[in-house]
C-alpha cells in the first residue's frame, strides 16, 4: 500500500481511517487521493491548495478520463469537507469547482457468430497432456460462463465447488460488485460441460484440496490476467481489429472480457423481443440475473441493439466528423 508523501499525508491518512471507521472500503478512495497527493507534492506553493483555481488546474492537468477525474475531484472534495468539519476551516475550496462533462460510451458488442468463433478458438487451445488439461479446460469454462451467462470476469474465478449445484444446474454467486448474492440458472449445455470437467478432475486428482471450482496451477484458482490474455489472443485469431476510438464526445470501446457481458445483455433482450416478449417484462429478470440492484445499471448494457448497429453508429460518427 503506497503511502502519502505530501504535507497533507497525516490528514489524508486520518480521513481514510475515519471512513474505514464508518464501514467504507479504502481501496478506491486511496487510489484517487494518491493522485491528488502526488500533484500537491509537486507544487512550489503549498498554500495554493486553498484556492479554487488550483483545482481547475489540477482537473485539466491530471490527464485521465473525465469520469476518473470527476471521481478524484469527488474524493478530494470529501477530504476537504472532513477538514472543514474537524479543523474548522472556513470553506471547502472545491465547493464551486465543476466536474468535467462526461463522454458517452458505446461498448463493443460481439455478434452471435463472433461469440461462437471466440469460444471455438479458446476450446481448440485445450492441451490434452495431463499436466495442462484441467487448467486449460478451466480457462475455457470461465470464458464459456462469461459468454453464456454474462458474468463479470471475477465471478467465475471466485466460485467455490459448493457454489455449483449440478442437480439444479445453478451457480451461487456471493457478494460481488453491489455486495449482493444471487443464484442463477446456467444453460444445460454449459452445465454438462462443467459436470464433465468435474468428473475428469475427480479422476485425475487423487487428493483434491483446491476449494475453487476452476483450478489454476499449484492448487490455486485462476487469475483474471490469464483470462484476459487468452481472450485477447482469441479476438486476434478471429480477425477482430477494433481499437478504442474517441469521436467527438463519444468513446467507442475496444473488445474486452467485459464485452461478453454487454453482448449477453444485448442478445438476451434481442431474443426476447424476437419471441414477442415485452422489454419491460424482460428487464427485471435480466437485471436480477446480472446482479444489478437498480434497472438503470442494466440499461447501461443496452445502449446499442446489436453488433451491426454499433458498427453502423461508429461509421456514421466517423463520417460526420470528417464532414465537419
Amino acid at each position: 500500500m503506497k503511502p502519502f508523501k505530501s504535507f497533507l499525508s497525516r490528514d489524508l491518512e486520518a480521513f481514510i481511517a475515519y471512513r474505514k471507521g464508518l464501514g467504507y472500503s479504502d481501496v478506491h478512495i486511496r487510489y484517487q487521493l494518491l493522485a491528488f497527493d502526488r500533484y500537491v507534492k509537486l507544487q512550489p506553493d503549498p498554500s495554493s491548495i486553498w484556492q479554487p483555481h488550483f483545482y481547475l488546474k489540477f482537473r485539466n492537468e491530471i490527464g485521465l478520463e473525465p469520469s476518473t477525474v470527476n471521481n478524484t475531484l469527488y474524493a478530494v472534495r470529501c477530504f476537504f469537507e472532513y477538514l472543514r468539519r474537524t479543523q474548522h476551516h472556513l470553506s471547502n475550496p472545491l465547493k464551486d469547482v465543476p466536474c468535467l462533462p462526461l463522454r458517452a460510451f458505446i461498448p463493443f458488442v460481439f455478434s452471435p457468430q463472433q461469440v461462437e468463433q471466440l469460444l471455438d478458438v479458446v476450446c481448440c487451445r485445450i492441451r490434452h497432456k495431463q499436466r495442462f488439461f484441467l487448467k486449460d479446460l478451466s480457462e475455457y469454462l470461465v470464458m464459456l460462463l462469461l459468454a453464456r451467462c454474462g458474468l463479470r470476469i471475477n465471478e467465475p474465478l471466485r466460485l467455490k465447488r459448493e457454489n455449483y449445484r449440478s442437480d439444479e444446474k445453478t451457480i451461487y454467486i456471493e457478494k460481488t460488485k453491489f455486495k449482493k448474492d444471487r443464484l442463477i440458472p446456467i444453460p444445460i449445455s454449459v452445465a454438462k460441460q462443467v459436470d464433465n470437467y468435474l468428473s475428469s478432475r475427480s479422476a485425475l486428482i487423487e487428493n483434491d484440496i483446491n476449494p475453487y471450482l476452476f483450478i489454476g496451477r499449484a492448487q490455486n484458482r485462476l487469475g483474471d490476467q490469464r483470462i484476459r490474455v487468452i481472450f485477447h489472443d482469441a479476438v486476434s485469431q478471429i480477425g477482430i481489429n477494433s481499437p478504442r476510438k474517441i469521436i467527438g464526445d463519444t468513446v467507442f470501446g475496444k473488445p474486452t472480457p467485459h464485452s461478453l457481458r454487454h453482448t449477453f445483455a444485448v442478445n438476451t433482450l434481442k431474443s426476447a423481443i424476437a419471441r414477442k416478449q415485452s422489454p419491460q417484462n424482460v428487464l427485471p429478470v435480466l437485471a436480477t440475473y446480472m446482479g444489478h440492484v437498480e434497472y438503470r445499471h442494466t440499461m447501461k448494457y443496452l445502449r446499442v441493439v446489436d453488433a451491426e448497429s454499433r458498427v453502423s453508429l461508429l461509421n456514421f460518427a466517423g463520417t460526420q466528423r470528417d464532414e465537419i
